[in-house]
């Protein structure tokens, strides 16, 4: 692919305070967003609007994730809860006051009927999805586990942890296969390619790592953002990936050979956020990113011939 072309399709506002998660339910064309507010919102993605809050919380949430195969989105907070809602009706289906310190990122299968919880605890909590009876709980560091990563083939999991190491896990049985001492500063973003040839690792020291996902050899690492890398998200279809950061830049980058397309920043033209970008989200052709500056944007992705 020789070139992309970059719209901005839409600006939505109402949040009072910087968003730090975003998720969407592709089913019924729904998104969702959370941050530092009481709540989490539902967009109208016909009208680009406001559409309600689709449920009040008590702290800021880190993790938005919509459960496969259902309307259920879970919701974890700085307090350490986790929050399963029927998006559908508004219910609470299930409340999860497991870990003591915030949830930062949140996990599920196709394959199987679990999911994954990660904490600034150190630790990962698995919880069965019908009845959400917590299975098992394990340690993996001394420091927060930012993120979580899985694998196309659902065979393995990668954690990325505030000491910059990536955890490899085997799904099967939650044993841990693999340590990689991956980054000087704490992981902020974990992503495995679509076709499962490699895991991507973005951290607080602006690298972007790219590890044979067969070998876990170092394929490439460069510095992709003047700052934090806070988050790494494939496009659905076309041969791209694009990457958020801190520096309140995006970052459109080419699958097979991982160099830059395009640089969506104020620098090179865009009316684009004025604070840190916390986290991107694609939707079908829509890119989504949201801000320290309470807004969400959605950027229009076309390929040109």
């Amino acid at each position: 692919m020789n070139r992309i072309e970059i719209i901005k399709k839409a600006t939505l506002t109402g949040h009072q305070n910087p968003i730090f998660a975003v998720e969407n339910d592709l089913s019924i064309r729904k998104l969702f967003t959370a941050g530092n507010d009481k709540g989490v919102v539902e967009w109208d993605l016909h009208t680009f609007q406001f559409k309600q809050v689709l449920w009040p919380v008590r702290s800021s949430v880190y993790a938005l994730h919509h459960l496969p195969n259902s309307h259920l989105l879970a919701i974890g907070e700085r307090s350490g809860l986790v929050s399963i809602i029927d998006t559908g009706n508004k219910q609470l289906i299930a409340s999860l006051q497991h870990h003591e310190k915030p949830v930062f990122a949140i996990q599920s299968f196709h394959n199987k009927k679990e999911m994954l919880v990660s904490s600034e605890d150190g630790t990962v909590s698995v919880w069965e999805t019908t009845s959400f009876k917590l299975l098992y709980h394990f340690k993996v560091s001394a420091q927060t586990v930012r993120c979580i990563a899985l694998s196309p083939d659902e065979r393995i999991f990668a954690l990325g942890t505030k000491d910059g190491i990536i955890h490899i896990f085997n799904t099967e049985d939650y044993e841990r296969k693999l340590e990689i001492h991956a980054h000087q500063m704490a992981i902020t973003a974990l992503c495995f390619s679509p076709d499962g040839k490699y895991l991507l690792s973005g951290a607080r020291d602006a690298q972007l790592n790219i590890y044979h996902n067969s070998s876990y050899d170092l394929a490439k690492t460069f510095t992709a953002h003047m700052f934090s890398i806070y988050g790494i998200v494939y496009h659905p279809t076309l041969p791209l990936f694009a990457t958020g950061s801190r520096d309140k830049s995006i970052k459109i980058w080419r699958a097979e050979d991982f160099s830059l397309v395009k640089n969506i920043s104020f620098e090179k033209g865009y009316d684009i956020h004025r604070l840190s970008i916390n986290n991107v989200l694609w939707m079908e052709d829509y890119l989504i990113s949201v801000s320290d500056d309470k807004q969400v944007m959605l950027w229009e992705v076309k390929a040109i011939n």
